[in-house]
């Protein structure tokens, strides 16, 4: 009888001789090693990602390959960085097809790294070309990557999934015959691979296996092909958005009885939706947006059971919608109507069928008051009514329903009422351009975009906002609110957009700023005190704003570190416009359309301008005036080749215009009037296409397109130290004449006499004797004294 001991001295025996036996089964295949290792030759690994591959480390081992347990080929290779990672651990070089000789391997995965180019190299003759690959994925590498032969890839005879997403194909005119030879392939992936081209012979393809197809973001500029959609029956995922494809919906599509998810969106597409989409019983998502369809939608769309997603907003739709319409859509969660110019006549009565996700309505303008349907909607986290001309009294009630609500969106309407003891637990509010009054809302401390602007709230920015600490961008422009706001706003560390603008906050502007602000407007306020030299070093910002509040002191000579002012570099992307002045006007900007400003205007700021400011050569906007600020314009600021608007009006600037400023070439705003500049316009297209508003109130400037500078008018004038001047000038001007004429005539007598051999040999023959005389009689007269 075995002693526990022994029993586990066998067990632990046992264990051992699996993981020697595992251990020499799984080892990596000697030839498939060295086939990588030919791969890893055309990879720049910056960051060390394969660093494992080595020939001392068994390949099965290595990061991104996975071999077969028991045969220790190597069956998957996965370099696609970790969604973590992707934005600084990429590979890069080059994508050698020599992978394909891995003859198990079946999935390859190589997407979102920085591959530029893709190498096929013929196959050997004793190579099956990779005959099990299943997978292969080549996505969004590097921006102008392309395949030169796509021939080749055909040749991977059971591929089922191909993504060459990214990938640039604008030079394969036959490429839909291409890809119809793969026999197998049920997923084909070619968004943004710059397609222009489907050749017109589709009969001789043959497509019956595939189940999705994927040719958005392309440049196709034609009808869609009637043959296109005859080549097969089981596609279920057609994407043909932003494709730049026009013409009337073929009746074609309609033998797609498999189809659950069609996308034609954002192109030129016409004609009404026809009466045939009821056919296609399993379609689950339809987006028709963003095209020139017209007419009514078709009563047959509420035949679609299984519709989840319908998306047929931006359109030139008319007609009447009502219940009848949506009645027998059981599943929809997601619905678009936006920017259309139905009559809505539901009744007020209706419960829907469905529980919605997703509710679009925006610029249909059909609406005066909020439709009772919507407060059925109990699932709702998107919610757009934005410019819809409501006009309802009681914002109160409604708010109170939609404020869980995650995505809010209530802009340009006419809702009233005081709001103060409404929650709202939205991440996204927009609710401006309406008519709220009263204090702030309560806002949950998850909120990430607030947008309260055009309104008349009044009181002060809430205590608990100290507690919002995702928030990324607040708007709050135009409205009647008071306090010290940045007290409570400065420590939101995510905060990347500050708009306070045309209220009355004062208080002064604290130095401990969230350190990833982009946007400050502070504009038509009461703050006062000095601007913190701090704020010049927030590294990313672009776009500061203190007009027009009461703000002292000098502007900081601190060393600038506004880096998207320096080299360009801007990384905002926002939601919410806003109000941006330049070249002397108000401007209503879309928040990713950026523009580098500077705006200290309408304060009580002296002294001169720092140089820094002027090293800022990415800014487009620089508004200083009215100020005291003094000092020169430095000549420097010639490399500010951006710079579209300049106000430097209403001060006390002195000395002349540089010359320097004729290099502004982009320059169409230009404003120097009532400043103490002296001297001549400098002489360039740029400076004098402005008119004389733009100089004007400087005594001693002249100069197109002032009046003509005094020496060139009257020449002259009586006055002695004027006269003086100028009979110096004579004087100068007749002394360097006569000494210019004498050396000329001079050098032209001796160059004849250097020239002409005689006359050279007469002439220094004469002035020899001449000068020996001369000696001789000086001689003769000094021995007589």
């Amino acid at each position: 009888m075995m002693t526990f001991t022994s029993q586990i001295l066998m067990l632990l025996l046992l264990l051992l001789s699996s993981i020697i036996f595992n251990k020499g089964v799984s080892t990596c295949n000697e030839k498939d090693q060295r086939t990588l290792l030919i791969f890893k030759k055309g990879i720049i690994d910056h960051f060390g990602r394969l660093s494992t591959w080595s020939s001392e480390e068994d390949c099965c081992a290595w990061k991104g390959v996975q071999c077969d347990n028991n045969t220790g080929r190597v069956t998957k290779l996965d370099l696609s960085p970790p969604y973590e990672e992707k934005q600084y651990n990429s590979l890069e070089g080059e994508i050698n097809f020599v992978f394909l000789e891995l003859e198990f391997l079946n999935y390859v995965d190589l997407r979102e790294n920085e591959f530029d180019m893709i190498r096929i190299q013929p196959i050997h003759y004793n190579v099956t070309y990779a005959s099990k690959l299943r997978y292969l994925d080549l996505s969004w590498n590097a921006y102008d990557i392309h395949i030169d032969n796509i021939h080749r890839v055909s040749e991977l005879s059971s591929l089922k999934y191909l993504n060459l997403n990214g990938v640039d194909l604008h030079k394969e005119t036959d490429w839909l015959q291409v890809f119809s030879m793969f026999p197998s392939l049920l997923e084909l992936y070619l968004k943004d691979c710059n397609l222009n081209y489907i050749s017109p012979s589709l009969k001789y393809m043959n497509i019956t296996s595939l189940e999705t197809l994927d040719l958005s973001l392309n440049n196709f500029n034609f009808e869609l092909p009637k043959g296109l959609f005859n080549l097969t029956k089981d596609i279920s995922y057609l994407d043909f958005s932003s494709s730049k494809i026009h013409g009337e919906l073929p009746l074609s599509l309609s033998n797609l009885v498999n189809l659950t998810y069609l996308d034609l969106s954002y192109n030129q597409l016409k004609g009404s939706i026809p009466s045939w989409i009821g056919q296609l019983g399993n379609l689950q998502h339809v987006d028709f947006s963003y095209n020139m369809f017209l007419g009514s939608i078709p009563s047959t769309i509420g035949n679609l059971s299984s519709l989840v997603s319908l998306y047929i907003g931006s359109n030139f739709f008319s007609g009447v919608i009502s219940e009848k319409t949506f009645s027998k859509l059981l599943n929809l969660k997601d619905l678009d109507l936006s920017n259309s110019t139905f009559a809505s006549h539901f009744d007020p009565k209706w419960n829907p069928p469905f529980q919605l996700n997703r509710l679009s309505l925006a610029n249909t303008k059909q609406i005066s008051n909020f439709p009772s349907w919507i407060y059925t909607q109990k699932s709702l986290q998107v919610l757009d009514l934005s410019n819809v001309g409501i006009s309802s009294k009681d914002g109160n009630k409604f708010l109170s329903f939609a404020g869980g609500i995650s995505n809010l969106r209530l802009s340009n309407n006419s809702i009233s009422g005081d709001i103060s003891n409404v929650t709202l637990n939205s991440s996204y509010i927009a609710i401006d351009r309406n008519k709220f009054t009263g204090e702030l809302p309560h806002i949950s401390p998850k909120a990430e975009l607030i947008d309260l602007s055009y309104n008349s709230f009044s009181g002060s920015i809430p205590r608990d906002w100290d507690n919002m600490k995702y928030l990324i961008d607040i708007n709050l422009w135009s409205n009647r609110l008071a306090g010290e706001a940045l007290i409570h706003l400065s420590n939101l560390k995510r905060l990347r957009v500050i708009n306070l603008g045309k209220n009355q906050f004062s208080g002064m502007i604290p130095i401990n700023l969230p350190q990833k602000l982009q946007v400050i407007i502070l504009r038509d306020n009461q703050f006062e005190g000095n601007i913190p030299a701090q704020v010049f070093n927030l590294s990313s910002l672009f776009h500061l704003d203190l007009a027009h509040n009461n703000l002292s002191g000098s502007i900081p000579q601190s060393v600038y570190n506004m880096t998207p002012m320096i080299i360009g570099t801007i990384n905002y992307i926002a939601g919410f416009r806003l109000n941006l002045f330049t070249k002397g006007e108000e401007y209503e900007f879309e928040s990713y359309i950026l523009r580098q400003t500077i705006d200290l205007s309408a304060n009580n700021l002296y002294g001169e301008i720092p140089l820094e400011l002027f090293r800022l050569i990415q800014v487009q906007t620089i508004n200083l005036s009215h100020n005291n600020l003094s000092g020169t314009i430095p000549e420097m600021i010639k490399g500010m080749k951006n710079l579209e608007s300049l106000d430097l009006s209403n001060n006390k600037f002195s000395g002349e215009i540089p010359q320097s400023m004729t290099f502004l070439t982009f320059l169409s705003f230009l404003n120097l009037s009532y400043n103490d500049f002296i001297g001549r316009i400098p002489v360039g297209t740029q400076l004098q296409s402005f008119d004389a508003s733009s100089y004007n109130g400087n005594r001693e400037l002249c100069g197109a397109p002032l009046k003509k500078c005094v020496i060139e008018e009257d020449p002259t004038r009586t006055n002695p130290s004027m006269e003086n001047e100028d009979d110096d000038s004579l004087r100068e001007s007749l002394y360097l004449g006569l000494g210019v004429g004498f050396a000329a005539g001079f050098w032209g007598i001796c160059g004849l006499l250097f020239l002409v051999s005689k006359w050279r040999h007469m002439f220094l023959d004469r002035m020899t004797d001449k000068l020996y005389v001369t000696l001789m009689a000086k001689k003769n007269c000094s021995h007589k004294t």
